[in-house]
């Protein structure tokens, strides 16, 4: 649908922005830790299995996990050197996870080992899913989702169009616009495969109109080759969640319980989709990514391509904080993690690292008061669910409730409904804590059957 000429959704919020200090600053090479932690669990699904023992030495790019099952991905070095450990290490969830503890050599440069290259005009789609796969690519725009299994279009489905999500509405995060602007190429080379892949006939690359520069960048360069357009839409958040774009792009709406193949489309992250494009020519597998070291506690803010594993601690240390840093996200504010600890590692999924001072979390409120029913919550929330009623069924625990009569499981966590509550009530983190209560009882029903 359109609103004031301008394409996006019904419902939403306006956050600030505050990406105007990053924007404009071009990626950078971040340097390597004295130690890498690299999870093998960066992805939805099944942890990775180490190929490598340790006092082995490798090289960066190296294979050093294999995905175990469809529904898992490999794992690569970030840097040359040997593996000090394998053993379990803290991470974003609170679990502690299998990792491998990597020690770069000395003066470890940046080359990158090359492996068996995905031509894009003899591979298969089968043989394209497989290689994206090896590359351990997962959706960079944070969920993490391994991206061949979305790529994957079952038997009776068709696509017929593919969206390349470089909206990127989170506040603060500059990360795809850096890309767009910078590997152009990439997402081009990108695109083609995964129209290969799906069979879609056309794309549509989706940026906000707080990106213009992208925009028109994407315009100019467009290939002959690729039947698709660059589609502006209005800057209000969350535009850049799938459902949305649908509904503003294609005037289609996932059903609730549904996936976006129901709908004939498929929608992927411009990062992602560079990411393959730059990887599957030379059979290269991820071993870095591009990411936005922000925030008011931040002196060195930037775009930084960051090696994975590299640890939290360091790359504060590296970027600079302030003394009174108070609290420090992985990804933006608004769906983005805080982390209890400095020691876990920057993964696949993290598109960013916000850092917040005292006195910018002293803005924020802490104290929860009752509901007083104003309707906000109902008037943001981008898929017409009723957070206030949801925040009063979950603090009875009443989660079978939430799930079976009020579309629980609909809702993304995109933290509108939080945002605009003058009572300050936690409504994601409650209605985060009740989808794992359901999940949990689902699972039990099901091992008990």
């Amino acid at each position: 649908m359109r609103l004031l000429g301008t394409k996006t959704f019904r419902h939403g919020v306006h956050p600030p922005e505050s990406k105007d200090e990053t924007s404009g600053l071009p990626i950078r090479q971040f340097p390597f830790a004295p130690l890498l932690i690299i999870p093998l669990v960066q992805h939805m699904g099944a942890p990775s299995i180490p190929e490598v023992a340790e006092g082995q030495e490798v090289w960066r790019g190296q294979r050093i996990a294999r995905a175990d099952g469809f529904m898992s991905v490999s794992m690569h070095a970030s840097a040359s050197g040997v593996v000090r450990k394998i053993a379990l290490a803290p991470s974003i969830s609170g679990r502690m996870v299998p990792a491998v503890y990597l020690e770069p050599f000395p003066g470890s440069t940046q080359e990158v080992l090359d492996g068996t290259p995905c031509p894009l005009e003899t591979s298969t789609p089968e043989e394209i899913i497989a290689a994206i796969q090896d590359a351990g690519v997962v959706g960079l725009g944070g969920a993490a989702f391994p991206t061949h299994a979305k790529l994957k279009v079952p038997e009776g489905k068709v696509v017929d169009t593919l969206i390349i999500n470089g909206v990127e509405c989170e506040p603060f995060l500059t990360t795809d616009h850096r890309v767009m602007l910078e590997q152009s190429d990439d997402v081009f080379m990108g695109i083609r495969y995964l129209l290969k892949v799906t069979g879609a006939e056309k794309v549509i690359i989706a940026v906000e109109a707080n990106k213009p520069d992208a925009a028109a960048h994407l315009r100019e360069r467009f290939p002959s080759d690729i039947n698709g357009t660059v589609e502006v839409l209005e800057v209000k958040y969350p535009q850049g969640a799938e459902k949305m774009l649908f509904s503003a792009l294609l005037g289609r709406e996932v059903p609730s319980g549904g996936l976006p193949l129901d709908i004939q489309a498929l929608c992927c992250n411009v990062a992602t989709t560079a990411e393959i494009g730059r990887l599957l020519p030379k059979g290269r597998g991820i071993q870095e990514r591009v990411i936005t070291v922000t925030g008011p506690a931040v002196r060195r803010k930037g775009n930084y391509r960051i090696p994975i594993g590299t640890p939290l601690r360091f790359l504060l240390e590296y970027a600079g904080v302030a003394e009174d840093v108070n609290r420090v996200f992985l990804g933006g504010p608004m769906m983005g993690a805080a982390v209890s600890s400095l020691e876990i590692s920057i993964t696949k999924g993290t598109s960013g690292v916000t850092a917040f001072t005292d006195s910018a979390a002293e803005r924020t409120h802490s104290q929860v008061y009752p509901c007083i029913r104003c309707g906000y919550c109902v008037d943001a929330c981008p898929i017409f669910l009723d957070p206030a009623l949801l925040g009063k069924l979950a603090a009875n625990e009443e989660f079978s409730v939430m799930a079976e009569a009020h579309n629980l499981m609909d809702c993304f966590e995109c933290g509108s409904c939080s945002f605009v509550c003058p009572s300050h009530i936690p409504l994601v983190q409650r209605f985060r804590a009740s989808k794992a209560a359901v999940r949990k009882a689902a699972a039990h029903k099901a091992g008990a059957a």
